[in-house]
């Protein structure tokens, strides 16, 4: 565990934030239901390896998502935890007014709000236009930010649909800054297919630029389907992107689309980042050994490509 060895690159950040959102975004998709307690150590687990932003469950109607019906059940046990682990925080995700209710009786210091690029995913995700999405999130965002609690919004499908093929950047731009117009604090850019590339990313990314939109309000959110990831999050950084979204083990997916592969592994993000310098106040031997965890609790092998190098077989004992 002594590698990677650092080698700085110009150009880079010297530090990066990471958005775990395995608890969440990736359990989500898992068709055997993870117990309570266990989701509930899985972030204690990843806040001891020094994630300091966890998005851990969705207020979403249990129908839809039945991973998550227990959201109630979990909050309480884990709102212990940012004052064992100071700086933690544990957004949780809101689809409508009636999730936000739910969200504020738990003491949820961060919520975030998932919106779409294109009209058929916003209808098949959503049940509604990709407009009538945007009226529907103006009151929880207006709400939560006046509750004192900052708002994210996720935006889907931002470099290809399944249904509608690659999506103009002008598009994604439009909806993301409206997102940001509503009173949204960060605005993460979602590759909710895998399908982007490099060059994609960077004429994203100057997209919003050239419509006034600061980097530092901006994240990426990559899934490894043609195994991209992490030369797009390369992309990203050097385009002055310094939040990353990323799921542990690898873990992941979208119910809504079925061409959705894993997220991009946090353990494959820290590595690289690691051996390019640039901090993340994460330590990959505790991060690995979390992945090992909860791969055997879900019976079979994390994909990650740095858990199986370095746990190799069975890996640590619990």
């Amino acid at each position: 565990m002594g590698l990677p060895a650092p080698v700085r690159a110009p150009g880079l950040p010297a530090a990066v934030r990471i958005h775990e959102v395995g608890p969440r975004d990736g359990l989500q998709n898992e068709s055997a239901l993870v117990p309570v307690e266990v989701k509930a150590e899985f972030i204690g687990r990843l806040a001891a390896a020094g994630l300091r932003t966890v998005e851990a469950t969705s207020f979403v109607h249990p129908k839809w998502v039945p991973q998550l019906a227990d959201a109630e059940d979990l909050m309480p046990r884990i709102a212990g935890l940012p004052e064992r682990h100071p700086g933690l925080r544990l957004p949780v995700l809101v689809p409508n007014d009636r999730g936000l209710d739910r969200a504020l009786a738990h003491h949820a210091t961060d919520v975030a709000v998932f919106a779409s690029a294109t009209e058929t995913f916003a209808r098949r995700n959503l049940n509604r236009s990709a407009d009538e999405a945007m009226e529907m999130f103006r009151p929880v965002v207006e709400r939560a930010t006046a509750a004192g609690v900052p708002v994210r919004g996720y935006l889907s499908m931002c470099f290809g649909d399944p249904w509608e093929g690659p999506v103009p950047v002008s598009q994604v731009v439009g909806f993301g800054v409206r997102l940001l117009e509503l009173g949204c604090a960060e605005l993460s850019l979602g590759d909710t297919i895998g399908v982007a590339t490099p060059g994609q990313v960077t004429a994203l990314l100057d997209g919003f630029v050239a419509a006034g939109v600061p980097l530092d309000r901006l994240a990426v959110h990559f899934h490894d389907t043609y195994g991209q990831a992490l030369s797009n999050t390369l992309a990203a950084l050097t385009a002055g992107v310094t939040t990353v979204d990323a799921s542990a083990g690898g873990l992941g997916g979208c119910p809504y689309a079925k061409s959705a592969t894993g997220n991009l592994a946090t353990e494959d993000l820290v590595w690289m980042l690691h051996g390019l310098g640039i901090q993340t106040g994460v330590d990959l031997r505790a991060l690995v050994a979390t992945s090992g965890w909860m791969a055997r609790r879900l019976g079979r092998p994390s994909p990650s490509r740095a858990v199986q190098a370095l746990l190799g077989g069975a890996g640590p004992a619990d």
